[in-house]
């Protein structure tokens, strides 16, 4: 995401004043801070990776090659790339790797907010196409009630394949991984 600072002195932002680790706000407030996060963007890339890629590459590879591709993606470029966590590795642009940056930074706490708000959209969108597995309620995070359904159905066209060893499971064998 690419920041409109000039916006960021205008009234209509004055929710940005609540932005946190998007996991701690609730889905309400999350809905507000996304509507002033993006009146306030100049930019926004989000990109979603499949569970294709995921099972070949590992989740945090797929990741971090997502984000390095954002962020060659910028135009025109930041003046400063921050980035949660991870440093992305030299064939990534200049960037600045903060741990836990969705509490100490409110950029990569306004992008904290844009993904997860996304996210969940996808996941109820998800759920209409596959009712039984409850995805608008768990929004893609694992639950025993979800890991149950799989059991009980098989994962779908969209459940990583690479996880199933620990997630889907039969709970006896769950327990001991």
């Amino acid at each position: 995401m690419l920041l409109d600072y000039e916006c960021l002195r205008d009234h209509r932002v004055r929710p940005l004043a609540l932005l946190n680790d998007s996991k701690q706000l609730t889905a309400s407030g999350r809905e507000v801070l996304f509507r002033a996060v993006v009146s306030c963007a100049q930019q926004i890339s989000v990109r979603a990776v499949s569970p294709r890629e995921i099972d070949a590459n590992g989740l945090h590879r797929s990741n971090l090659s997502a984000m390095r591709a954002i962020l060659w993606e910028l135009t025109p470029p930041a003046e400063v790339c921050l980035v949660d966590g991870f440093r992305l590795g030299p064939t990534a642009p200049e960037h600045k790797a903060i741990v836990d940056g969705d509490e100490k930074s409110a950029a990569i706490a306004a992008a904290s907010v844009v993904a997860k708000v996304v996210r969940d959209r996808t996941m109820r969108r998800l759920a209409a196409l596959y009712p039984h597995y409850g995805f608008s309620s768990h929004v893609g995070y694992i639950t025993p009630r979800h890991s149950a359904v799989v059991r009980e159905r098989g994962p779908s066209v969209i459940h990583r394949r690479s996880f199933e060893a620990r997630c889907y499971a039969p709970e006896q064998f769950a327990e001991t991984a």
